[in-house]
């Protein structure tokens, strides 16, 4: 009977591609809900309902780094997926294979550590001086959050100069070893945060957390992949990527898509601490992170196999990529569903038990808005990264319409009747405009890119 079992749960995993990678992200994401409780409670003992509304503002203003990354990351990826097709680690590690497609590889690498280097100084510089002005408006005088900003803004900038080298050893298939990192990147994180919060640090708990990441993370890539990134500082001596005909034209598309992506993501709880403060922030960012936690477990069957697209759509195999595609899509719908729905149960029973921890989230209605129409918009987000593996971005004005029209329906019904008002706005744009529209795209993209090759298939078969 236990072989029977085993055998069974093999042929699943296998069909459900559960691989090392998937098991990595789907541990970091669940130890992520997992540990959101401890870190809730941590912070509702430790912190005032204003400290937690700065704490959580914190992290939104944070994501505005996003206008330096510009998709860059995510073009890296891609890029480096294709010319990984015909290249392959060696024994100690190092790159091997067609050295064309290596050539193209090392300018792809060295476009973009230096296009995060001088982005991590503007990033830092960038937050210090908007974070100052932006919190200098609120009136909190008892909250100190000027140095513990500093400090957050020096290592978030310090950390965007690593982006591009995550980026190239995912793109070039080491997606196990990127997403094993993560997860000790998360549990790392979240015991610091403890400690400190525990300790009476307050609002330095974020900065000290990402400095003793970004410690880890050097030492990290040292340890595990330094002669792969010897590559990357070695003379190119073949043909280079261009940047300007190659990666621009789909990294400024990306860019816009990523930009107005902030205003879908990160913008509900700045709105609310400039109109109603930060207790209702405090509530909104709390929630808000709890459900992207349950999102990007679902996320994580698709992301990790953004490189084998590359290599199946490189190598004209769309049979196969849309075989794996169907199967990995199926998987992270019903887990977005089940985890999007248990979140809601346990919201709705921490309100009706009157638990004191109820009050540091949003209530049952504005926390069910928020839920459904995350779970409607992550519906599109497994087609995004199918399409962007063909090296396109046709999403880009979905992206900027739904961008613009949850903006401003944030900031005219958010600043008239609060979160409420916040969470209808944004679903009805996801339902009447997102969904839709991104499905048909989808459709569209699929069968135009690749009819030539459908369509001489159907021909040969004839024959």
């Amino acid at each position: 009977m236990r072989h029977r079992l085993a055998i069974f749960l093999q042929r699943f995993m296998r069909w459900a591609e559960v691989d090392r990678a998937v098991l990595y992200a789907v541990l970091t994401k669940v130890w992520a809900v997992a540990s959101g409780p401890v870190t809730l409670l941590l912070i509702a003992s430790y912190f005032s309902p204003e400290l937690q509304g700065y704490y959580y503002t914190f992290n939104s203003v944070l994501a505005l780094q996003v206008f330096v990354e510009l998709g860059l990351t995510t073009v890296v990826i891609q890029f480096a997926a294709h010319e990984w097709s015909k290249l392959d680690l060696g024994k100690r590690g190092e790159i091997v294979g067609n050295s064309v497609a290596l050539s193209r590889l090392m300018s792809l690498g060295q476009i973009s550590l230096k296009w995060f280097t001088v982005g991590g100084m503007l990033v830092a510089i960038g937050l210090m001086i908007g974070g100052y002005i932006f919190f200098s408006q609120s009136d909190y005088p008892d909250v100190h959050w000027k140095w513990p900003w500093i400090l957050l803004s020096i290592m978030s900038g310090m950390s965007v100069c690593l982006l591009p080298i995550w980026s190239l050893l995912e793109g070039c298939n080491q997606v196990s070893s990127v997403y094993g990192f993560r997860m000790s990147q998360g549990i790392l994180s979240n015991v610091v945060i403890w400690l400190t919060v525990i300790l009476g640090a307050g609002l330095w708990a974020a900065g000290i957390s990402a400095a003793i990441i970004l410690v880890w993370s050097m030492v990290f890539l040292y340890h595990r992949h330094l002669p792969f990134l010897r590559t990357f500082i070695s003379p190119i001596r073949g043909p280079r990527m261009s940047w300007r005909f190659e990666i621009w034209p789909m990294q400024w598309k990306i860019g816009l898509s990523w930009l107005s992506g902030y205003f879908t993501s990160s913008i509900f709880t700045p709105v609310l601490f400039h109109y109603h403060g930060a207790v209702v922030a405090g509530q909104m960012g709390m929630t808000w992170t709890l459900i992207g936690a349950v999102a990007t477990i679902s996320v994580a069957w698709v992301k990790t196999k953004v490189p084998r697209f590359g290599v199946l759509i490189a190598n004209k195999e769309y049979a196969d990529l849309d075989r794996l595609f169907s199967r990995i899509f199926f998987v992270s719908l019903v887990v977005l569903l089940a985890g999007a729905f248990a979140l809601w149960i346990c919201v709705y029973l921490l309100n009706a038990m009157s638990h004191p921890m109820a009050e540091r989230l949003l209530p049952p209605l504005p926390s069910g808005l928020f839920m459904l129409a995350c779970v409607l918009t992550h519906i599109t987000v497994p087609f995004s990264y199918y399409l962007r593996a063909h090296k396109k971005e046709p999403y880009l004005w979905l992206n900027i319409i739904s961008g613009v029209l949850t903006g401003l329906s944030a900031w005219f019904f958010g600043s008239r009747f609060g979160v409420i008002g916040i969470g209808i706005g944004y679903l009805a744009t996801v339902v009447f405009f997102t969904l839709p529209y991104g499905i048909i795209v989808w459709y569209r993209c699929r069968s135009a890119w690749h009819s030539d090759v459908i369509g001489h298939a159907v021909v040969s078969s004839l024959e």
